[in-house]
């Protein structure tokens, strides 16, 4: 029976005749159906798929992979485009459009023989921490049932951590690919802002938004960085830096590091207790493995969050605006006296709840006589945090912390508070705010019996110190 561990070693089987690209897919359309009350894929591309991997299948009698991906199952998140199949960003709005172009990431999987086997449910246009604002349902974690996966990229984590796929593709605003990476007991990377082309990237809020990776292992979320990672001529603000081979370079330096956690983010309130307590034993076990782990103060953390949210509403509430009912999408179809209450119900229909009340956020803090008291501020806030991380990365190679301040909550717990629900973002927003590359790692149980992991930062452009970081941290924890 069809079984996976990694990318390495399905590759190998492939080689040695073991099993097929044809028996992969076959057997990962089975536990899509096993699983659909899990609701993480919105829709699959079984017959395609499955021509796809036929082809694949021939191409290999040659003796040789076709690209680095031969063969690789992938689901991409329902707000990277897809040419000629649907992209509704979990929306009514979009509902039923279809994209007319690929998104760079996914010409990247393509071109090196990944098969892209469905589309992913996520928090409707990205925007929530539970994946409970999908227009199309919930998506339930694999673990418990009655639990969220986290969000948005809910269901592209539950993918992975339900065995749905073999790695998946998420985008991250604010923690959207950590966070239920951390919820599900995954590995969730996100790159640094500009890594990954967003084109194809159904924006939020464009100066934080980033495409990122769900794996269950360093190397898989590694080699599909090499891939997916580099200059993009439609994307103006992507690196032109290039790429490192991740996956070859992993082994390469074995030193240690020096890093450094914020004090307050283990003393904060709103930390559960056992996590606090894990993290100190990671902090502890690092310093025994004769690496330098030291305290450092921050005292920016409760600007965190609400400097976030000024910024990112304000950026969707200009990024939303496209989504009028005139083009294309949900349009109302109600005869309307004037145009100006035609886009009125249009989009109060269109629009979930939680999208509605970002879109206005935005607009407020946008407006006459308000940009200054708010957007303006919040932009200085983020301009300090930028100078402060800065600093610390000139003596310090990582910043480690807290993923989540809790396991994953129950369905429905915070869904009537959407303050408590934005501070279930007070650990990740941070990288976003300051565009560095960030990663959870799965690496414990909570007594709930829910996982948990460990957050790991690093300065810009220095994704391969952060993948050695998290190799080392999943070794040690191999140990035990």
């Amino acid at each position: 029976m069809f079984s996976f561990t990694s990318i390495k070693d399905y590759q190998s089987c492939l080689l040695n005749g073991q099993t097929t690209c044809v028996e992969a897919v076959s057997y990962y359309l089975q536990r899509i159906e096993a699983n659909i009350h899990l609701n993480a894929f919105l829709e699959t591309y079984s017959e395609e798929a499955l021509i796809q991997a036929a082809d694949l299948d021939v191409l290999l009698q040659s003796g040789k992979l076709v690209g680095k991906l031969h063969g690789v199952i992938v689901a991409v998140k329902d707000v990277i485009c897809y040419q000629n199949h649907p992209v509704s960003a979990a929306s009514k709005i979009l509902e039923n459009f279809t994209s007319v172009y690929n998104a760079t990431v996914v010409e990247k999987l393509i071109a090196e023989g990944a098969i892209i086997i469905g589309r992913n449910n996520c928090d409707e246009f990205a925007m929530g921490s539970s994946n409970e604002n999908s227009a199309f349902g919930k998506v339930l974690n694999s673990k418990d049932n009655n639990r969220v996966p986290g969000g948005s990229s809910g269901g592209s984590a539950v993918a992975v951590q339900a065995g749905l796929c073999m790695i998946s593709l998420g985008s991250d605003t604010g923690g959207s690919v950590r966070q239920p990476a951390d919820f599900c007991g995954i590995i969730g990377l996100k790159p640094g802002y500009g890594r990954i082309s967003r084109y194809g990237l159904i924006a939020y809020a464009s100066s934080f938004d980033q495409i990122g990776i769900f794996a269950n292992n360093i190397y898989d979320a590694a080699l599909t960085l090499e891939i997916i990672a580099g200059k993009d001529e439609f994307d103006g603000t992507v690196s032109s830096a290039e790429v490192p081979a991740f996956s070859e370079m992993l082994n390469i330096e074995n030193r240690k590091y020096k890093i450094a956690y914020f004090r307050e983010t283990l003393e904060h309130p709103s930390l559960d207790p056992e996590i606090a307590a894990s993290i100190r034993s990671s902090i502890q076990k690092l310093i025994d493995n004769g690496h330098t782990v030291e305290p450092v103060n921050f005292d920016l953390l409760d600007f965190i969050v609400p400097a976030y949210y000024i910024l990112t509403t304000a950026e969707a509430s200009s990024n939303l605006s496209r989504y009028d009912g005139i083009k294309y999408g949900f349009s109302a179809k109600t005869d309307f006296g004037d145009l100006t209450e035609f886009y009125k119900r249009s989009r109060s229909e269109g629009f979930g709840k939680e999208v509605k009340r970002r879109i206005m956020l935005g607009t407020f803090v946008l407006s006459a006589g308000y940009y200054d008291a708010y957007f303006t501020k919040a932009q200085q806030v983020r301009q300090i945090l930028l100078k402060t991380t800065q600093a610390i990365f000139k003596n310090y190679d990582a910043i480690i912390g807290p993923t989540v301040p809790s396991p994953a909550f129950r369905i429905g717990e915070k869904s009537n508070d959407p303050i408590e629900m934005f501070l279930a973002d007070i650990y990740t927003v941070f990288a976003n705010l300051v565009g560095i590359p960030a990663i959870s790692l799965p690496l414990f149980t909570h007594s709930s019996g829910m996982p948990f992991g460990i957050q790991a930062m690093v300065s810009q452009g220095n994704e391969l110190t952060l993948l050695r970081l998290s190799k080392m941290f999943m070794d040690l924890k191999g140990k035990e």
